[in-house]
């Protein structure tokens, strides 16, 4: 069980998230974030399945069918687009499962959420195309809503082809209204 290195890519994360979040002025979110990953089903289930270059949900998942701790984790955070999934009614009164359209704030959270996690599991490798490239990666297999899906991918190419200070200007614009 690898309890002190999971502690410390746990907090590593979350400082890194909360230097984003405060660079677009979510400060709640920024303090509040990830706090989750400390409670017992998340934070012993992450030592247990620690591995130091990708989530222990992806190890947990693998061996048991299922990520306990990931299901106790996208449920109390708001900047995961799985919060997000639920019953959808279409046009025609058709009920299916499909992702709701997030809040603009809980979108920017998941963008400052995805460039620390890439830089925390990447360590040196990272390159500011990666999240991004993760991200597009992933398009084919996930439930999220289609205009979050555009905001979150228009938010990360940005940051691949102008770099992050640009596209924090752009997304502090985006909360500001002013995009």
């Amino acid at each position: 069980m690898q309890i002190w290195a999971h502690l410390k890519t746990i907090t590593r994360h979350r400082a890194l998230v909360r230097r984003y979040c405060f660079r677009l002025g979510l400060y709640k979110q920024g303090l509040l974030h990830d706090l989750s990953k400390y409670s017992p089903v998340e934070f012993w289930r992450g030592a247990k399945y620690y591995q130091g270059f990708r989530s222990p949900n992806d190890e947990e998942r693998r061996q048991n069918g299922v990520s306990l701790a990931w299901l106790h984790h996208k449920g109390r955070n708001r900047h995961h687009f799985e919060y997000w999934i639920d019953y959808c009614i279409d046009a025609d009164g058709r009920v299916q499962m499909g992702g709701c359209k997030m809040p603009l704030r809980y979108v920017a959270e998941m963008f400052c959420d995805r460039i620390a996690a890439c830089r925390i599991y990447l360590g040196e490798k990272y390159t500011q195309s990666d999240p991004y490239d993760y991200y597009i990666r992933s398009q084919k297999h996930i439930l999220i809503h289609p205009e979050t899906g555009a905001l979150i991918g228009k938010m990360l190419l940005v940051l691949k082809e102008e770099g992050e200070d640009a596209a924090i200007a752009n997304v502090r614009a985006m909360l500001r209204g002013e995009k």
